[in-house]
């Protein structure tokens, strides 16, 4: 079994190593990265939903923004509570508090256009009422108030957000570190991205809070004398974080985005606002992926290299330092991309209505479940390094730069990359 080297210093920026945690699959650690995107984020309970179905339990759990908040609420839970918390916060979140029309009228609609219609007048809704449990309009308004005052730099109030992570949220089963947990913010000062990690940080509501508060809807959070923003300003995936944990475990990824890299080139103006937002916030999954390829495949070669040495060079202090920096772990790393349909438009991470919020939720399930249902995910590669990345949901033709290399495995649903 592969152990962390504790003699490896810790690069400036990098996560702590993870430690081995008993999981019911080949791998030593089993990691759930929830990207940012608002009212999309029930596409990530559905994901969990079908994997603690499957028996597959995260050991590692990393989020920013809403994925932030699906990671508390799923850390800090028992197993059997996880869902149940995940549909009491989505529930609440999606009650639009306006006696039930939008709700009939969303029965009433059936086509994209119409769909699409309605679609924009919950997303309204919720610009000029808020959504319950997590943010109130601010009045007066912002530019109404001095600068410098309370409520000068936000639109809106997440005040009800603190409430709800206290009553869904158990802190101290968080801090008890039975499951890794990591959630990403910036800070406001320096610009700075920062990592709050309850291996080395005691975790509570305001944690989540920054992750989450984009500007300029919600206001910077004091964390220590400091004020974080959105993680999803610099970087919308922790993916970078959980690989650079020095652990040597084999392990395996689950990367779970709501934003989709690739897109149709805009023929409108509404286009163009929707496709901005997606480059804007996918997970550069596909860079950091390649550059953790290259790096293992470095590895992998000075390990070959190490083995024909002398033992007079393998001796050498450089030689040691090489060999300490050695990876023999191997890893999996599985891509979920929420594809929006054609109707959502450009307000759809703020569109929290009941029935956009099921659909998201039954797609993250479908998703998961078909990916679970090619055992290759579950198995470890036989190669030294080996990197191996699967998506079984992208469609074929918007894969392509994905990963470099040769492609294994079926055409339809699923794609391999790498080896």
């Amino acid at each position: 079994m592969n152990r962390p080297d504790s003699t490896i210093p810790r690069p400036r920026g990098a996560a702590p190593a993870e430690k081995a945690k008993p999981c019911a699959s080949p791998f030593q650690s089993i990691a759930l990265l929830l990207q940012g995107g608002g009212a999309l984020g029930a596409y990530q309970a559905g994901v969990y939903e079908a994997l603690l179905e499957a028996g597959v339990e995260p050991t590692w759990i990393a989020g920013i923004s809403i994925g932030a908040i699906n990671s508390a609420i799923i850390a800090g839970n028992p197993r059997e509570t996880r869902i149940e918390k995940l549909r009491a916060f989505w529930d609440l979140v999606s009650d639009a508090g306006d006696g039930g029309w939008s709700a009939a009228l969303e029965g009433l609609v059936r086509g994209e256009a119409l769909r699409g219609w309605v679609n924009q007048l919950a997303a309204g809704e919720v610009m000029i009422r808020g959504v319950p449990g997590f943010f109130t309009p601010r009045l007066p308004p912002p530019y109404l108030v001095p600068p410098g005052a309370a409520g000068a730099t936000s639109w809106y109030d997440t005040a009800a957000l603190r409430s709800t992570l206290e009553s869904l949220v158990d802190f101290d089963r968080i801090n008890t570190r039975e499951m890794r947990f990591s959630i990403g913010a910036v800070n406001v000062r320096t610009g700075n991205f920062a990592y709050f990690d309850n291996e080395t940080d005691t975790i509570g509501p305001e944690h989540v809070m920054a992750s989450g508060a984009l500007p300029p809807a919600f206001p910077p959070v004091e964390i220590d004398g400091e004020f974080y923003w959105d993680g999803g300003m610099v970087s919308n995936t922790p993916l970078d974080w959980v690989l650079s944990a020095r652990s040597n475990l084999d392990t395996l990824v689950f990367q779970v985005d709501l934003w989709s890299a690739m897109g149709e080139l805009p023929r409108d103006l509404a286009s163009v606002a929707v496709r901005m937002k997606e480059v804007q916030f996918s997970s550069r999954t596909r860079a950091a992926t390649d550059d953790f390829r290259r790096l293992q495949a470095l590895r992998a070669t000075f390990n070959r290299l190490l083995a024909q040495m002398p033992p007079e060079l393998a001796a050498t202090p450089e030689a040691r330092l090489l060999a300490k920096a050695s990876d023999p772990a191997v890893y999996n790393i599985v891509q979920l991309v929420y594809r929006s349909p054609t109707y959502e438009g450009q307000s759809k991470d703020y569109e929290f209505s009941r029935r956009t919020m099921e659909d998201h939720w039954s797609a993250g399930r479908r998703d998961a479940e078909i990916t679970l249902a090619h055992p290759e995910v579950l198995t470890l590669p036989t190669a030294a390094n080996a990197v191996h990345v699967y998506d079984f949901i992208t469609p074929r033709h918007d894969r392509s730069g994905v990963a470099p290399g040769p492609a294994a495995g079926p055409v339809r649903p699923g794609h391999r990359y790498g080896a």
